[in-house]
Order: structure tokens, then sequence, then C-alpha cells
């Protein structure tokens, strides 16, 4: 049984990891906000399926709860999406695993901890000054001026250069984050399949309000982007958050939260044999920094592991 969780997640991640580049390509065929729109009405109209004997457990009261977290969700993918559009898979991937150091460094906060969890440890801290110094490398390039040439200050990032791409996919961190911090609270409370479609729902229904305040939607269709659609939704959303939630079950939480650092990995493996995507020294660097900060975070099993494609 435990062999099939591994397996089973394994699967799982490297699905998460290739559907950044699978995404990537489907963008040139739609914008990206209507892309998760479509995307999240699929997802919940499986799951609103394949869990219907659940729609009798749903309470009045845990509708306040689907809707919290839905709309961290929604907030996590409109943010990846939008900058997927304006940054490289790989660089996508890793800066959204971000989410793994950020979720104990936001617990300082008491309000923000799971029931019965303790503040965090000397190895979030210094997991999260790794992350953060390879995020500098991984998406900042070196100063070069003639000033600076040869100095150590030509080793410095240069912050005006980043890409506005890289930042909108900090703030899918941020918003995943707080998305699994939801989670923490709500879980013990909501079984997963009512929680699964509230979420889930509530995620579509924000996407369609926000669609016109975001962009103005284009939609080509193409064989490429209903692949990419169906992948996606019914893939790595509605399958792989059924397994993630199944093998977690049986799997111990820090074993869970490495085999989900892997996912930024096959993302890079798949956009450098698909898209020919090259990391130079200075940003592979920063990647296995940020892969290091995210190990040492979670040597300490934290009360609540990420899911829905959060890490």
């Amino acid at each position: 049984m435990k062999l099939r969780a591994y397996l089973l997640m394994l699967f799982v991640v490297a699905v998460w990891g290739s559907t950044f580049v699978l995404i990537k390509g489907a963008l040139a065929d739609a914008s990206p906000a209507a892309f998760n729109l479509i995307r999240m009405t699929l997802a919940f109209a499986v799951l609103a399926v394949a869990y219907h004997g659940a729609w009798r457990s749903i309470r009045l009261t845990q509708i306040a709860a689907g809707a919290l977290v839905g709309l961290c969700l929604a907030l996590g993918y409109q943010f990846q999406t939008i900058g997927l559009a304006r940054t490289t898979p790989s660089k996508s991937a890793f800066i959204t695993g971000l989410v793994v150091v950020l979720v104990p460094l936001f617990s300082i906060v008491p309000s923000l901890r799971a029931p019965g969890a303790r503040p965090p440890r000397w190895n979030a801290f210094l997991g999260a000054a790794l992350a953060f110094a390879g995020i500098l490398l991984l998406t900042a390039p070196a100063v070069h001026d003639a000033a600076s040439a040869g100095t150590l200050a030509a080793l410095l990032p240069d912050l005006s250069t980043i890409n506005l791409g890289d930042l909108l996919t900090f703030g899918c961190a941020i918003g995943f984050a707080f998305h699994c911090i939801a989670l923490s609270h709500v879980s013990p409370r909501i079984g997963f399949r009512p929680l699964a479609i509230l979420q889930v729902g509530f995620c579509a229904l924000f996407m369609a309000v926000s669609l016109p305040f975001i962009e103005h939607p284009h939609i080509h269709w193409t064989s490429r982007l209903i692949t990419a659609l169906a992948i996606a939704a019914v893939l790595a959303t509605a399958a792989a958050f059924s397994i993630q939630s199944w093998a977690q079950s049986i799997l111990p939480p820090t074993h869970t939260a490495l085999l989900l650092t892997m996912e930024p990995v096959f993302a890079w493996i798949t956009s450098f044999l698909i898209m020919g995507e090259r990391l130079g020294l200075r940003p592979a660097s920063g990647a296995l920094l940020i892969l290091a900060g995210i190990a040492l975070t979670e040597l300490v099993p934290q009360p609540h592991v990420p899911t829905a494609h959060e890490a």
C-alpha cells in the first residue's frame, strides 16, 4: 500500500511539473484568466459528478469556509497563470514552490497557525533565508556596469530588472500559502469530498466574477488548448487532488512534502526537453538554493502539507 502511495504521489508531482510547459503553450491560444475559468469549471463538473453523494452532507455553515478556501485558491491560480504568460515554466515552478517556505513564516502570527500547531522553528527561518537568496539569483541578473566590473558588487542582483511575470508568480506563492493555512483551519471540520466540491466551485465562481476586471478574454480553440484544458482540469486538478489526499492519509507528512519539492525539477526537465529552456549557472544556483530551503523547512513535519498544486 505504501509503495503504491509513493508511486502515485510521484506520478502526481510529475503531472503537476509537466503542466507548466503544457499551460505555457496553451496560453498562445487563450488569455490566462479565461483559461483558468474553463479549467476550474471543468474540474468542478468532474468533482461534482464523482462526489455526487457528498452534496447531501454539505451544511450552510460550511459554505462560508468553502468560499474562503476557494478565494485563496483562485488568487493563487490567477497570479500563477498570468505570471506564467510572462516568464518561463521552470522559473514559475521554482517560485511557486516557495509556498512551502511561506506557510511556516506566516504561522509566526498566532491567529494564522493551525489548531495545535507550534511556532516556526529555526529550520523554517534558515530555509526561508536560503529560498529567498535563491529567488534573487533565479530572477535577478547580476549588476553589469563599468564601476562594478571585477568587484564583489558585480555579484549583487540588479533588482530593477526582475521580470513582471516572476513578481506575479511570487504573488501566486502567497495566495497558495494562505490557501494552505485556510485548509489547515477548515479541513478538520469538513469532510474532504464536500470541501473539494466547495473550494473548486467557489474558485471557479470568483474567477468568473474577476474575469472582466483582469483582461479582455480571448479563446482560439485548438487541439493544443483542448488537450491542455483536459489534462489540467481532469488529471492535474480533480484526479491529482483526490490522489494526493488519499496518499497523505498513508504517507508521513515529511515524505509527502519532500516528494512535492520535485515538482519544479519535473517542470525544468519538461521545459528543457520540449522548449529547450536552459538555466545558466546563476539561475541554476538559485534554483538549487530554493530546493535546499524548501527541503530544510520540511525536515520538521508541519501540521498541514500543501495541496492542490501548491508546491
